[in-house]
């Protein structure tokens, strides 16, 4: 609470008033004080500089482990995903299906007219799925996300929805319950860029739903390679190579920490990448877009996985989870009215600690405190009475709750003193005075007045009375003559 309170002649509230107002004060701290403790730090993402020069126009990269964003670049950006449509499809599926690979396993699908003819000569990636041929929704869903089979997506749409419309309209309202602002769909595989577009941070959001409530997702895409079930198309089955360089071990790109996700690439898009890396403990999601697709001479180029390994090498020799702030540290204090202490000390409220690049000094980061000027007693410890923000390189890295050290109690002597004070210094009184004043000089005035009145009646009354006697012995006289 800051500093100030309303001024009471002394005594005009009882011991038991006061007892009961200051017990309602202390409950009302403590329910502040607790619902302060689960607000007490407020997290922004930053960004650190690093020698990484990636060749992706937007970039956005995420600690799985604690939630931290360290690299973001356009990543709020609206652009054209390509084939990273898929991972929503996907999530459909694996929704209706509660991710139970038995049940998937169990279901089948086959495409007609409705499937393959807007695919037909567009270069479409595909698992070479024939019209009418029977497949498993648990092998469509392989072919979807290893080799970005673009005739499984309209499969798996057309089958569970009876049409990719009707699909699509799903589609865009899983995301708007997902909160993804920059995202609209309009196709199922990605393959047509026209009103298909998201974000760095949604398509983010989306995977790490995927991930966190499926399993089955990272266990499909993270297979660098499958046999599908044989069919009497594909007797043999048809083996699907995943189009994620990254995961797949005799690739120039090959990048042994990482698992999954999946690629995209479009002219429209340039190349896509979702994956994930886990290293020391550490485990990072990546998402990037917008990167070229073919080197100066024209032979294609996975910038996209090259960016990716270049971002990871970066975060695992680099960052380290550090404290930056501990609930120890005293950084100010307050003054207390009525307290019988005249301050108390405040500290962070938690101790603060994130990932942190081990070239840079934790002294380099800025501490601006904000207190209240002043609190009355009692004062709760762990009570608010402030905040301290941290800030680096021009960018809030969070908000800490300050709260009191210790407790202080309330000065009963002090408190009436300053009250009998306050009062008597207090406009209230001034015009109490004034009134008093007034109000005896009008007594004086009425009294002086009533004073006046009677000298002068007695004075009438004396003159007449000499008047009447020397009358009558005027009258006296004349009688006697």
């Amino acid at each position: 609470m800051r500093g100030g309170h309303i001024s009471r002649p002394s005594g005009i509230w009882s011991s038991k008033m006061k007892k009961k107002l200051v017990s309602m004060l202390t409950v009302f701290v403590m329910v502040v004080t607790l619902a302060g403790s689960v607000l007490s730090t407020t997290a922004f993402a930053i960004t650190f500089d690093n020698d990484v020069s990636l060749n992706s126009e937007a970039a956005y990269m995420v600690n799985l482990d604690t939630g931290e964003v360290v690299y973001s670049k356009n990543s709020d950006q609206q652009r054209v995903p390509a084939s990273l449509t898929k991972i929503m499809t996907c999530l459909l599926v694996l929704e209706a299906y509660n991710g139970d690979a038995e049940k998937l396993q169990s279901v089948t699908a086959s495409g007609g007219s409705a499937a393959f003819d807007e695919l037909a000569g567009t270069g479409a990636s595909h698992a070479d799925i024939q019209r009418g041929e029977v497949v498993t929704y648990y092998d469509l869903l392989h072919a979807l996300m290893i080799p970005s089979a673009c005739e499984a997506a309209n499969i798996l749409a057309i089958d569970m929805c009876g049409s990719i419309e009707e699909f699509v309209e799903k589609m865009n309202e899983k995301a708007v319950e997902l909160e993804m602002t920059n995202t609209h769909f309009s196709n199922a595989h990605g393959l047509f860029a026209e009103n298909n577009y998201t974000s760095c941070e949604d398509i983010a959001k989306l995977v790490r739903y995927c991930m966190d409530k499926y399993p089955l997702f990272m266990e499909i895409c993270n297979k660098p390679s499958y046999v599908m079930t044989a069919t009497p198309e594909h007797p043999d089955g048809t083996k699907i190579i995943n189009t994620n360089k990254l995961i797949v071990e005799n690739s120039d790109y090959y990048y042994r920490f990482a698992s999954g996700i999946k690629t995209g690439f479009l002219d429209a898009a340039g190349r896509c990448l979702v994956s994930t890396a886990s290293r020391n403990g550490y485990t990072y999601l990546i998402v990037t877009m917008g990167a070229d697709g073919y080197d100066d001479d024209g032979n294609s180029k996975m910038y996209n996985c090259i960016d990716h390994s270049a971002l990871y090498d970066w975060a695992f020799g680099c960052l380290e989870y550090t404290a930056i702030i501990d609930d120890s540290s005293e950084l100010g204090e307050v003054a207390v009215e009525y307290g019988k202490n005249e301050y108390v000390c405040v500290r962070p409220a938690n101790s603060f600690s994130r990932l942190w690049p081990n070239n840079i000094p934790v002294s380099q980061v800025r501490k601006k405190i904000t207190l209240d000027k002043s609190v009355v007693a009692p004062v709760e410890a762990g009570q608010k009475l402030g905040t301290v923000e941290l800030t680096y390189d021009g960018q809030t890295i969070t908000t800490i709750d300050l709260i009191a050290v210790n407790a202080v109690e309330r000065d009963e002597v002090k408190s009436d003193v300053k009250v009998s004070t306050s009062f008597t210094e207090s406009n209230y009184f001034k015009i109490a005075i004034i009134i008093a004043v007034g109000a005896v000089l009008f007594y004086i005035l009425i009294f002086a007045a009533v004073l006046i009145h009677k000298r002068n009646k007695k004075r009438y009354e004396e003159e007449y009375d000499d008047y009447d006697d020397d009358e009558y012995d005027d009258e006296y006289d004349d009688y006697d003559d």
